[in-house]
């Protein structure tokens, strides 16, 4: 068994590198006067029409389109952005009021008001895309104009996250005179009232962006252009990174690359900065299995997995154990797992077993993804397999889909445990809640959980003060703790990689682990 004590001291030790030592790598001299900066990432977008997306599309959606809400550098809560104001105007959360800043305008110089914002808004629920964000629009009832800057939105109930919502990518605003309100843009081409606006566009390629005269907002832009440009994996991108091809990668850099990137020899000019990442890796048990559905053989996987091991073999320490499914740095976080389970035992899972009458060895299949969270989901679930068939309990079978049919298969129950990793719309704790309990739940497995989905959480929305819902989601996560359903596995970081003459890295990424382009720079002198 691997020393858990040791793996968690190991984490502090890595924060924040610099690998370069007293060059002043995250500066704030630079301007934007020497050609565009180049990043690379490997999440490419899958839309370019806000409506239709709930996935990384949002990386590109944050610098190129505009929402009413959004987070400054160093904010954890949102704040006004196309909006010059923002609050709930009664004390039982159920009606939001925005006032837009004045004079707002599309980057084709279009107007930007009110009516625009209900039309982007309404189209969301009337175009309803399967796996779209018109879920994150639950609780609105509808959308009011009062004159040209104000609009009203009126919930079905109390929801103090709604704020959080309207700040998601998804809730971008667009123009009413390019996009229809039954119907996805299928042009290809993108106005919006971003930072920057989409000078071209290559598939899966390259994105250009470049400064949109037309912006009002709290973006302060350190640069005139950025170039976006995609990659299938890691190796290449940072390949590029070192051929001087592009200036910063993020998002998509694999373990082998981040820790041959700190450990770089004296010629290379690159740095590397470490971030709090609350992306999440965790095993769903599919309830409508003979054997998964079975509280005692879950319990007893849960007794088994060594998540130490796993963020030390398998991820080189670039992720953390996570023992819960709030990640830490956001309230509600617990170590729900490991209080109830501690360190892994065999003695103690084979006693979940026969306790339950369960005295051969019980025979699961795992599925994963072979194309969507990296080359090192295959090692881990090889390790997941060794783990549990060390202990003698279990024979695993081992099964992957590429995303697009593995989505399909277990959104119709076929999987009886199956590996998801999750990036929330949202750094609060009922983003790492809500979406997986309810008859219908972003799983495609039922979770009821009526204590969570009738009392806890709509208990917590009542609250605007997030602090005070921490025993709300303390309560959530130990009946997640008791039923096994879902078992956490990691919690990731961020990585920034860049060359020695880029400035902003550790400014750019918002809570939602959203690259904001405008806060990088070139430094001018040394």
């Amino acid at each position: 068994m691997f020393n858990r004590k040791r793996s968690l001291r190991q984490v502090a030790a890595i924060a924040s590198i610099s690998l370069v030592t007293g060059c002043g790598y995250f500066s704030d001299s630079g301007s934007g006067s020497e050609g565009p900066i180049a990043v690379g990432t490997t999440s490419a977008p899958s839309t370019l029409d806000p409506a239709a997306s709930w996935d990384g599309s949002w990386e590109l959606f944050r610098n190129i389109y505009q929402t009413l809400l959004a987070y400054p550098n160093g904010a954890t809560t949102p704040q006004p952005d196309a909006a010059e104001s923002c609050g709930f105007t009664d004390d039982s959360n159920r009606t939001y009021r925005c006032k837009l800043r004045e004079g707002m305008k599309f980057s084709d110089g279009d107007t930007l008001d009110a009516s625009a914002v209900k039309h982007s808004i309404d189209r969301i629920k009337k175009i309803n895309v399967s796996g779209g964000p018109a879920g994150l629009l639950g609780s609105l009832d509808r959308v009011q104009v009062l004159g040209e800057r104000e609009v009203v939105f009126h919930l079905n109930q109390a929801d103090a996250t709604f704020p959080f919502v309207l700040a998601t990518p998804a809730m971008s605003i667009v123009d009413p005179d390019d996009y229809p309100a039954g119907a996805l843009r299928k042009d290809g081409k993108v106005y919006g009232s971003g930072p920057y606006k989409l000078q071209s566009y290559d598939e899966g390629k390259k994105a250009e962006l470049v400064k949109n005269q037309n912006y009002k907002g709290f973006a302060e832009r350190r640069n005139d252009a950025v170039t976006i440009r995609y990659f299938q994996d890691s190796a290449t991108m940072v390949k590029a990174l070192r051929d001087n091809q592009i200036d910063v990668t993020y998002r998509g850099l694999a373990a082998g690359d981040i820790v041959a990137l700190e450990k770089k020899d004296g010629a290379e000019d690159l740095q590397l900065v470490e971030g709090t990442g609350t992306d999440i890796s965790y095993l769903v048990f599919n309830p409508q299995d003979p054997w998964a559905g079975k509280a005692a053989v879950r319990k007893a996987v849960a007794q088994v997995v060594d998540r130490a091991a796993i963020a030390h073999k398998v991820y080189k320490d670039t992720v953390d154990p996570l023992y819960s499914m709030v990640p830490k740095g956001l309230t509600g976080h617990t170590t729900g797992f490991f209080d109830d389970f501690g360190d892994p035992d065999t003695v103690k899972a084979r006693k979940f077993l026969t306790d339950a009458g369960i005295t051969e060895p019980v025979s699961l299949t795992f599925w994963y993804t072979s194309d969507r969270y990296g080359s090192e989901t295959a090692l881990q679930f090889a390790e997941l397999k060794r783990q549990l068939e060390a202990s003698g309990l279990f024979a695993i079978t081992l099964k992957d889909r590429p995303w697009k049919t593995y989505v399909e298969g277990y959104q119709k129950g076929e999987y009886p445990v199956f590996g998801r990793g999750w990036f929330p719309d949202f750094p609060d704790a009922d983003n790492f809640i809500a979406p997986f309990v309810g008859e219908q739940n972003a799983l495609g497995t039922p979770y009821p959980a009526h204590e969570i989905t009738e009392t806890l959480l709509p208990r917590s929305r009542q609250e605007s003060d997030r602090a005070n819902v921490e025993q709300d989601f303390e309560e959530a996560q130990q009946i997640i703790v008791d039923d096994a359903r879902l078992l956490p596995l990691w919690q990731g970081k961020q990585y920034v990689a860049a060359h020695e003459d880029i400035s902003g890295g550790e400014r750019a990424l918002d809570p939602s682990t959203i690259m904001m382009m405008w806060e990088l720079s070139r430094k001018t002198s040394w």
